[in-house]
């Protein structure tokens, strides 16, 4: 390895990769534009490659700088680990689990299994963060998180990434009971026109499904939507007015079955898509993210059957 690279090299290109932005990652790294500036420079002299690239008003990471990405990010996430091991030997604790989680798993199998873990007494402190999925790959990729719970990412999102499938589910359709959709006895996908559009956001990892389900009943846009990927606003904004919610059946399954919400007849074979474990392709897990994994599979195995 070139000793001239340091690890402030790698931090800076990280951050830089993360907000797409040079005064961004300077905040970020709490430096100031200039020094962030220089440090790519001399990064990309000590490679003789340009790893950013300008983009309208912006810039980009270049092809070089994504090759390059993904062995810095890796670097960065096992000196974090190292880190956090030290620590947990002073303190005579377990590993911390750090867990992003998609809503398909954070309102289905998620909470039960991480009581399990939690019921083990390992010490290890667990956090659980939510958002958009391109986002919590991000941060496991520098290794802010040791786990991704949730769907398969699109292949140009998974370098460096490993995805263990635990099962598969479908995006459905849903209302409150006593909508005037759910009474219809002959529903056209065309009638959600008519009313708002609860739409997982144009990062989340569904939204592809969404759209060409959309596009191929003829509906390229529609007029009144709220994109959201938080479930508890989901929930409580279908429950209460007559909106359409389009969301992965694994979020809204306890309220399809307690009668809370109605599934509209709609074919949607072709957003079935898996759910799973994404980590560090290279990473050595912790004996207690090992043991999470193995707790997950459990819980999810017990709920296969009504999946």
């Amino acid at each position: 390895m070139d000793s001239r690279i340091k690890f402030r090299h790698l931090q800076t290109l990280l951050e830089v990769a993360r907000h797409s932005s040079i005064g961004k990652a300077a905040d970020a790294l709490s430096v100031t534009q200039p020094a962030v500036s220089r440090t790519l420079r001399e990064l990309e002299d000590m490679l003789g490659v340009p790893l950013v690239e300008k983009e309208g008003r912006g810039i980009r990471i270049s092809h070089f700088g994504e090759v390059f990405l993904r062995h810095a990010g890796e670097s960065v996430a096992a000196v974090q680990r190292g880190i956090d091991e030290v620590a947990q030997v002073q303190m005579s604790e377990g590993p911390p689990v750090r867990i992003g989680a998609l809503p398909t798993s954070s309102t289905t199998f998620l909470p039960d299994a991480i009581a399990s873990f939690l019921a083990r007494r390992t010490g290890s402190q667990v956090t659980i963060v939510s958002g958009e999925n391109r986002t919590l790959l991000e941060q496991l990729r520098v290794g802010d998180l040791d786990l991704v719970v949730g769907r398969l990412a699109a292949p140009e999102r998974m370098t460096g990434l490993f995805f263990e499938p635990l099962y598969s589910e479908e995006v459905t359709i849903v209302t409150r009971s006593g909508h005037p959709l759910a009474a219809k006895r002959h529903f056209a996908l065309q009638a959600l026109a008519n009313y708002t559009v609860l739409m997982p956001t144009r990062e989340s990892v569904i939204r592809p499904f969404v759209e060409r389900i959309l596009l191929t009943n003829g509906i390229p846009e529609l007029p009144d939507t709220i994109e959201t990927v938080s479930d508890s606003f989901g929930r409580a904004f279908t429950a209460n007015h007559d909106a359409a919610w389009i969301i992965s059946r694994g979020v809204v399954i306890d309220d399809i079955r307690a009668g809370r919400f109605v599934e509209l007849p709609v074919d949607m074979k072709e957003t079935r898509g898996a759910v799973g474990l994404t980590t560090q392709a290279q990473a050595e897990p912790s004996a207690a993210l090992v043991l999470v994994k193995q707790v997950i599979r459990e819980h999810v195995r017990a709920r296969l059957g009504p999946f």
